[in-house]
């Protein structure tokens, strides 16, 4: 029974350490951490985007850090390494934090998930998608959601595993914005998938830099209109 309960303490300690790192770290741009207990140390890998803002002049911040964990955390040894993000666009928590961003500045919501979703497929991802849900038309108006995707994205089964996925939450004047997105990333090799296949990228994904909201609202009526126009004659 000792043994049961020493791992379940210790994946206990990696939850708590996480969602501190997770909390403290988000001004650095915070990804993703890997905690590795070992019988002498404590090796703890942080991902963030801005290494040079975590460690500090002379090392200052980081070993601020390192007695935090270790006085807090009951942490023996904790050894702190820093690695810089390779790709921004391919990271879900970054991603969903430059929305949350553009969400609070009262940017178009529409034209901003559009840009995001061609950035990461850009970015070289097999597959994405956003899904922003709450009060994002207005103040007093019904909390409802807006999802964009593309390319290959498993739903269910261990291949999800391979999927990465982060959740943030936006906080505007009008009401909490939650974001979610999900992205497979490059040169992962999925059971079911062959050969890699080209995937379409819609035009209004494809050309989100180029046009405006209003462009491509009126571009989906002139296209729906058509067909009725035709009919007529």
């Amino acid at each position: 029974m000792a043994i049961e309960r020493k791992f379940i303490e210790d994946a206990l300690a990696r939850y708590r350490i996480s969602q501190y790192l997770k909390e403290n770290l988000e001004r650095v741009g915070f990804s993703g951490v890997t905690i590795q207990r070992t019988p002498m140390v404590t090796r703890i890998t942080v991902e963030v985007a801005n290494p040079g803002r975590l460690i500090g002049k002379k090392g200052r911040s980081i070993k601020r850090l390192t007695d935090t964990i270790a006085s807090e955390f009951g942490v023996n040894d904790p050894q702190i390494a820093v690695v810089p993000v390779e790709n921004i666009d391919l990271e879900p928590r970054l991603v969903g934090q430059s929305i949350v961003r553009n969400i609070e500045s009262d940017k178009p919501l529409r034209a901003t998930i559009h840009r995001t979703l061609k950035r990461i497929i850009d970015a070289g991802a097999l597959g994405a998608e956003i899904v922003v849900g709450g009060k994002i038309a207005a103040k007093g108006a019904k909390a409802r959601s807006m999802r964009v995707s593309w390319g290959y994205l498993p739903k269910a089964g261990e291949v999800t595993r391979l999927v990465r996925k982060a959740q943030v939450t936006a906080r505007p004047k009008y009401g909490a914005i939650n974001v979610r997105v999900s992205i497979t990333p490059p040169n992962v090799v999925f059971p079911d998938k062959v050969a890699k296949q080209a995937i379409p990228v819609p035009g209004v994904i494809k050309f989100a830099d180029e046009k405006s909201e209003s462009r491509v609202k009126a571009e989906a009526a002139a296209a729906v209109a058509k067909p009725a126009e035709e009919k007529k004659e």
